[in-house]
């Protein structure tokens, strides 16, 4: 199986999400992180929002990390200068490619749109730039307007395209199909990037989907931070492509817990404490059923091991919890515990967790575990 490449736009797009807000310090720390983690190209920013960003972006490319780096630019040559001022070589252009997006937002046709298009891509291109093509809204384009875009492009030297599912309008059968069906009709070297939003929950889903059709590239962000419900989030994407399609990913999963909690801290936002993966209750365990079964083999209840991304698994006591992990909880303090006492301790956790509704802490349980046993001496 082929390697999944990874353009990470948690400095863009994952910004863009609302009320957040990246200090400098934070975005260069970020940046650093990113390439630590293996990451190839991330998009740092929009130098047309002000001098501001310019700077934030300029700032970044001075880091002189290993990490390809882009910038995401409307397709006006404005937008291009401002862009090649920050020092960042790699200008990504992007124009609304569906006919609802083009007459609604920008009020032309699609060969203007193309027209547009060209123009900036050919002006960047003079500037000495790398250039990549971003289709904004490409799930509710025509495949035929989608096909001719790209090739002419092509002719004028651009490699890479952005297939962007705006609006969240696929699911992962039509984003398969829709990637295979224009890479056929396209140069065999061009280099496609799905770039998916999750207003259905569909994100990863859809861009593993496109990348397994045929698509070289997936944009992703940490912790699946931005606009409205947010983007496929990296550490899915990565870690969903090793394991469920058993195909290669440079990022290192090690990497990834640290990641997500220096984005999450940053943007001031919280994304769950069962976010997949780098949620808090990721490993979290609390069913009878499941611990017992991981005391006995680790792999009855996990698709990879947790120490792969810095993590271990966590037993917690509740309603649905039973005498095994009761003794394993105690075990861990040096105490034991006979089959009898086990099940009177097991009552007053599912008492305790149907009226508080949280898992019972260590320290009560322990305190428990002493009553119990002053009370069977009482009563000998």
């Amino acid at each position: 199986m082929k390697s999944l490449k990874l353009c990470d736009t948690t400095l863009r797009d994952g910004e863009q999400a609302a009320g957040v807000s990246f200090t400098r310090a934070e975005k260069l720390e970020i940046a650093k992180l990113l390439s630590e983690s293996g990451v190839e190209q991330a998009e740092v920013g929009i130098p047309a929002m002000g001098k501001r960003e310019q700077e934030d972006i300029a700032a970044i490319a001075e880091l002189g990390l290993p990490m390809k780096m882009m910038t995401w630019n409307r397709a006006m040559t404005s937008d291009i200068d401002k862009a090649w001022h920050t020092g960042v070589n790699w200008s990504h252009v992007s124009i609304p490619v569906s006919e609802i997006q083009l007459h609604g937002k920008l009020g032309i046709s699609e060969s203007e749109g193309l027209t547009r298009l060209l123009r900036a891509a050919e002006y960047g291109l003079r500037l000495g730039m790398i250039v990549s093509v971003g289709m904004e809204d490409s799930s509710r384009a025509r495949m035929s307007f989608l096909v001719e875009l790209v090739n002419s492009l092509y002719k004028e030297g651009i490699r890479w395209f952005r297939y962007a599912d705006t609006v969240s309008a696929h699911h992962p059968g039509e984003m398969a199909e829709r990637v295979r069906t224009l890479l056929g009709e396209v140069p065999a070297d061009v280099e496609l990037e799905v770039h998916c939003h999750n207003d259905f929950g569909l994100a990863t889903a859809n861009t593993l989907s496109g990348i397994a059709a045929g698509a070289t590239w997936a944009s992703t962000t940490i912790a699946g931070i931005g606009e409205r419900t947010g983007n496929a989030a990296m550490e899915e994407v990565a870690l969903g492509w090793r394991y469920l399609y058993k195909g290669q990913c440079a990022v290192r999963p090690d990497m990834l817990k640290r990641l997500a909690d220096t984005v999450i801290a940053a943007s001031g936002r919280s994304v769950g404490d069962a976010k997949p993966i780098v949620g808090e209750l990721a490993f979290t365990h609390e069913s009878g059923i499941h611990v017992d079964g991981l005391m006995k083999d680790t792999a009855t209840y996990q698709t990879f091991d947790p120490s792969e991304v810095g993590r271990s698994h966590h037993f917690v006591l509740g309603k649905h919890s039973g005498s095994g992990g009761i003794s394993h909880a105690l075990s861990n303090q040096g105490l034991e515990v006979n089959a009898e006492l086990s099940g009177r301790l097991l009552e007053r956790v599912r008492e305790y967790a149907e009226i508080y509704k949280r898992n019972v802490p260590e320290a009560l349980l322990i305190e428990w575990f002493m009553e119990e046993q002053e009370q069977s001496r009482d009563v000998v």
